[in-house]
């Protein structure tokens, strides 16, 4: 679908959104909120004595090209309709708030450092940080949560995912202008680490800035995706499981909304409640919080689908789609599976 010059996307309702494409949208950084978070980017590379500026373009994710000293940031966040959708969608929006913005655009400038000067490829670094042949899974990967020989700046201790990852994370929080990181880390081995950043960073402002320019791949308006597709998509990265089977033990705790007294969406609850559901759920069940946030997000998808709302006042409610999510995962972990016995 290709939107008409004369009706705005922005009106659309959600389905018929899901069928314009990415590139059809014409979102950009200029006059967005993505604006000033870049442009405060720059301006602490440049506090630090750092003169590239990686080139910075809406993408369909999160991402520092291969090789490449560009960073790729999601196009919803340059619209507020498309962080509605995204919200809806997947129950979250990363990089939603300054603050979670400026801890993943420091995070992606690290990557389009390491890819102009080639830092993964010195000895110093793998001697710090580790092989850069390490596999790679950032989806699943092991994490001590008390570990201090990591920084913490993105959730789910992500530093722990690759040696990559690790340094920019280490990055992040050193270009972090109100991280105090020299009292935070004293003592801690990644002490080690946030020196070396510091060490070599030094030694890449005496050098002159690489002129090549960078290929933007995924750039928005190469997209021709629609928005419908690219969710599937994310969805599959994602490894949002199917969850469909569920559908029958939730009409047991909720109702559909077409009733006569159709009450609070049930979707808007789990929504508005996601972290303290995924928190407790993480901690009770052992299972890591992503994988928590993946079954939340799916049951709340899963109420949009088919409409449900509140059986009972918001507090019971809560409780019981707590528990349930929280024997989903039970399940999985003990068995492989998610599918539970259906309620008395």
């Amino acid at each position: 679908m290709t939107t008409s010059k004369h009706v705005s996307w922005e009106n659309l309702s959600d389905e018929e959104l899901f069928k314009v494409r990415i590139c059809d949208l014409g979102v950009q950084i200029r006059g967005s909120e993505v604006e000033p978070r870049v442009r405060q980017l720059y301006d602490e590379l440049h506090a630090r004595g750092l003169h590239l500026r990686p080139r910075c373009y809406l993408s369909d994710e999160w991402l520092s090209p291969g090789g490449q000293a560009a960073i790729g940031i999601p196009f919803y966040l340059a619209h507020p309709r498309l962080k509605a959708l995204e919200v809806r969608t997947m129950a979250e929006v990363e990089g939603g708030t300054a603050s979670s913005c400026m801890k993943l655009l420091r995070h992606e400038a690290a990557h389009a450092l390491d890819h102009a000067y080639a830092l993964h490829r010195r000895a110093d670094w793998q001697e710090v940080f580790g092989s850069p042949r390490k596999r790679y899974s950032p989806y699943f990967y092991p994490a001590d949560p008390h570990s201090k020989a990591h920084v913490r700046n993105l959730p789910e201790n992500y530093a722990q995912c690759h040696p990559e990852e690790d340094w920019a994370e280490t990055f992040a929080v050193w270009l972090n202008p109100a991280s105090r990181w020299r009292t935070r880390y004293k003592g801690w081995p990644a002490m080690r680490k946030l020196r070396y950043v510091q060490r070599v960073t030094r030694e890449i402002a005496q050098l002159p800035v690489p002129r090549r320019q960078p290929l933007l791949y995924g750039e928005t308006a190469t997209l021709r995706s629609t928005l419908s597709s690219h969710y599937r998509k994310k969805f599959r990265l994602y490894r949002l499981e199917d969850l469909s089977f569920a559908l029958r033990d939730l009409k047991h705790i909720l109702r559909t909304g077409r009733d006569t007294e159709p009450g609070e969406r049930a979707s808007s609850l789990i929504r508005r409640h996601k972290r303290l559901l995924v928190e407790s759920i993480a901690a009770w069940s052992g299972e890591r919080a992503s994988h928590a946030s993946r079954v939340v997000t799916g049951l709340a998808k899963l109420c949009d689908e088919h409409d449900l709302a509140l059986r009972t006042d918001p507090e019971a409610s809560l409780v019981k789609l707590s528990t349930y999510a929280a024997t989903l995962i039970a399940n999985r972990v003990h068995t492989s599976r998610y599918r539970t016995k259906k309620p008395r």
